[in-house]
């Protein structure tokens, strides 16, 4: 504190202390530990290997236990850019879905959470399991957002 008093000067129209800063004109620049999402380097250090998960078994899962699971599993994913997509996609989406749909759905949300949201927004090819499902072709209209509606996280 007293050094900064000492570098203060004197201001003789109004008597008051203005302190002088010191500032570095070199440019040191650090390289940023976080690569974006959507850039060709974040889409090289996610790339995952091409193995189907192993889901846990759930036998004698009503219908409502699973689509609460459902609902949970795709808000709490670990990246907002999945949960937003996703957690939006199961509260526009869930309530119509078959049992069927909920299962492939279900399927759908043991793979990578970056792998979903590349093949969902167009990035990445997703591999041949997901080639033909319905569940993905329908996640990838939702997340074009063609309408421009500004999502937010629903409430839990």
């Amino acid at each position: 504190m007293l050094q900064a008093l000492q570098r203060c000067t004197l201001s003789s129209s109004r008597h008051l202390l203005v302190a002088q800063r010191q500032f570095s004109l070199s440019s040191y620049r650090r390289a940023d530990p976080w690569v974006l999402p959507n850039t060709p380097e974040h889409l090289e250090q996610t790339a995952t290997e091409d193995v189907p998960p192993n889901p846990l078994p759930r036998p004698n899962e009503s219908v409502d236990t699973l689509r609460a699971r459902l609902v949970y599993q795709s808000r709490k994913r670990g990246t907002l850019e999945s949960d937003l997509l996703l957690s939006t996609f199961a509260r526009d989406h869930l309530n119509t879905m078959s049992e069927g749909e909920m299962r492939e759905y279900d399927r759908l949300l043991d793979e990578a959470d970056w792998d979903i949201y590349y093949w969902a927004t167009g990035k990445r090819t997703p591999p041949e399991r997901w080639l033909a499902s319905e569940i993905l072709r329908r996640l990838a209209v939702h997340a074009k957002n063609e309408g421009k509606v500004v999502r937010l996280m629903p409430a839990l």
